[in-house]
């Protein structure tokens, strides 16, 4: 085959990598529930031949620039990174979804096809090279995580956390716009490899910008309290969103950009003391917690934060594989928990005490993704955790020790679930289940088998560290200088591992107190931001109504006076004018009244007309429902999506 019909063959395969998903979840939305029979075998057919695209564009490395937005394109491009993770978010979807088919869900057209859009999202995201493409994705990763955290939208709680979720990542998103103008106006360009070579000052106003973007999708301090409430969603949905999709795109951005926070110098290094600080202070969460969901997405946010560090410390290669081994341990962890919360109807630890021992295969594969998370070896997240604290390591050994400690912690918090679940059962269990939902007491064995396929990754990814494999992979990365973990740190961090394990299963683990609530973020963010904005916007509601209504309604008053003058001066000027001039000439006259009457009048009442009934259509969305008012938006995206693909297309051939 030649390189231009091999190049052709990757353009197309990147088209049908986003698009796929993309026009199958708007389908299955828009169809609604005519599409429930079908929504299983679309939306896992859909998800196979995204796989299959996936590993086709990271082979071929195809790039699409298409006309978007005035002065800036639509660029889609795969690098060494996004040729890694890429395949990643595709194979774990696949897994995920195939999980919630087996599992089964409500309104099955609509949960598949969020899913689907939210795939595609991530996809244009990893690929994406200019800042339109992905501002474009990341508002529909927004979008999406809204909609599937809410996705029980009938429940005000799930609905209220899918908004927290929303509203909390949005103050984040707000530094994307930044970087973006800080970009045209610095003439940098739209190009993400074109921002670390913007002038000063700009260059720092875009690096600060998507700081705050990616830590807000990242959770990472002071965002990381979305997570907890994120935890209202169905357990697929925090499956994708924790280990692949939205929280990981907030690290990965920061691995894309690695350069530009290098060139800043303070941006490198206040990324990587947030991400060892959260990896941290999260798991100092993640140890306090008694629900088994929480204390998993307390350890997202912290695991994350590794990522972080890594981009901080310019360790791309450790960040890169972090990411990945990360995504499948904790997808496994995540199905596993929903697993044993859809059968026993609880995910609070002590009701969970003895799940393991009832459903043994599901308890050894969460015993590999548990094992995993704490570093035990040869696991997947021991080497890849090592290979960029020795990044960290040679940067500052402050740095170390931090991350070090947080990954005494991890081993921390993964043993105390562990124990619990494989620990006999109270006598009282029964007691304790069916609080949260009726438990089903069934897993099916295709939902064991999805956990059996995630369990071999969590097992055996770190092999993308370790020699051969890792040589390789620094290579498609570039990053064949990065340093790597030497004998003792290796042998070091998994003593250290074992040694947190077993003093956790000798004595009870501490549960800090001041960690319980989520350091208390969410109730700071109100303080420092709800409460002040909602100040600001009770003034400005009041500077509408005392000012800018009052002067709408004075005009308007003005007008009518007017117009009643007019009409008078009509009645007595015009008409008696027109009068005269009948006198002189009836058939000129008779014809001048016809046309004041027939034409002037009845097209101002015409115009009237279709300005109230264009005002009443204005009012009708206008609901103050903020979920009303983002379902309308994406809407309009998914439109843009439509055309994007459709008429674009034909450009690019």
């Amino acid at each position: 085959m030649s390189a231009a019909a091999v190049s052709a063959w990757g353009v197309t395969a990147l088209w049908l990598l986003i698009g796929l998903p993309a026009l199958a979840g708007i389908a299955l939305c828009v169809t609604g529930r005519r599409a429930n029979a079908a929504a299983v075998p679309v939306s896992i057919g859909t998800a196979g031949l995204t796989v299959a695209s996936a590993f086709v564009v990271a082979s071929v490395r195809p790039s699409i620039e298409v006309p978007f937005v005035a002065g800036a394109t639509f660029g889609l491009a795969v690098d060494g990174l996004s040729a890694l993770i890429v395949p990643t978010v595709a194979v774990i979807t696949l897994i995920i979804l195939a999980f919630a088919a087996a599992e089964g869900t409500e309104s099955p057209a609509r949960f598949h096809g969020l899913m689907l859009i939210f795939a595609a999202a991530v996809a244009v995201t990893a690929t994406a090279t200019t800042i339109p493409a992905l501002l474009f994705a990341w508002e529909i990763m927004g979008a999406m995580s809204y909609a599937l955290i809410g996705f029980r939208w009938r429940e005000d709680n799930r609905v209220s956390a899918g908004l927290t979720a929303f509203i909390t990542t949005r103050l984040g998103d707000l530094g994307l716009y930044l970087a973006a103008g800080a970009a045209l106006a610095g003439g940098a360009g739209m190009g993400l490899a074109d921002l670390a070579a913007a002038p000063s000052p700009w260059r720092h106003l875009i690096a600060a910008g998507i700081l705050m973007a990616a830590f807000g999708k990242a959770a990472q301090l002071p965002f990381s309290f979305w997570l907890s409430r994120a935890m209202e969603g169905p357990s697929p949905v925090s499956a994708l969103l924790h280990s692949a999709a939205m929280v990981a795109m907030g690290g990965y951005l920061l691995l894309r950009l690695a350069p530009l926070l290098e060139v800043t110098g303070w941006a490198a290094t206040t990324t990587a003391w947030v991400g060892a600080l959260t990896a941290l202070l999260l798991g100092a969460v993640a140890v306090a917690q008694h629900d088994l969901k929480q204390l998993l997405a307390a350890s997202t946010a912290a695991q994350l934060g590794f990522v972080v560090l890594a981009a901080g410390v310019g360790s791309v290669a450790g960040g890169t594989t972090h990411l990945i081994a990360h995504a499948s341990t904790k997808a496994l962890l995540f199905l596993a928990a929903g697993a044993w919360l859809a059968a026993l109807g609880t995910k609070q630890l002590p009701a969970l005490r003895g799940a393991a021992r009832r459903w043994p295969l599901v308890g050894v594969t969460f015993a590999v993704g548990a094992l995993s998370l704490a570093g035990i070896a040869p696991l997947a997240l021991w080497a890849t955790k090592d290979q960029l604290l020795a990044g960290a390591l040679e940067t500052s050994p402050a740095l170390y020790l931090v991350g070090l400690a947080a990954a005494a912690l991890a081993a921390a918090y993964a043993g105390k679930a562990l124990i619990i679940v494989w620990s006999h059962p109270l006598a009282n269990a029964r007691d304790e289940y069916d609080t949260e939902q009726r438990g089903t007491r069934h897993i099916g064995p295709w939902e064991r088998v999805p956990l059996i396929v995630l369990a071999a990754g969590a097992a055996l990814l770190g092999v993308l560290t370790l020699p051969p494999v890792g040589d390789l992979v620094r290579g498609v990365l570039g990053a064949e200088s990065d340093p790597r973990p030497g004998p003792l740190e290796l042998v070091g961090s998994a003593i250290l591992a074992l040694l947190v394990l077993g003093l956790v299963a000798w004595k009870r683990t501490p549960q800090p107190s001041w960690a319980t609530n989520w350091l208390g973020l969410e109730r700071m963010t109100r303080v420092v931001i709800v409460v002040p904005v909602l100040l600001v916007s009770q003034r400005l509601a009041r500077f509408d109504d005392a000012v800018l209504d009052r002067g709408i309604h004075t005009a308007a008053r003005a007008a009518v006076r007017g117009a009643g003058r007019l009409s008078w001066f009509d009645d007595h000027g015009l008409d008696a004018g027109a009068t005269a001039a009948a006198r002189g000439s009836i058939v000129t006259g008779s014809a001048a009244a016809r046309a004041d009457t027939d034409g002037v009048d009845a097209a101002v009442e015409a115009i009237a007309d279709t300005a109230r009934r264009f005002g009443v259509i204005a009012r009708r969305p206008q609901t103050g429902q903020l979920h009303q008012y983002y379902a309308q938006i994406t809407v309009v995206l998914a439109v843009a999506v439509i055309l994007l693909l459709v008429l674009l297309l034909p450009v690019v051939r």
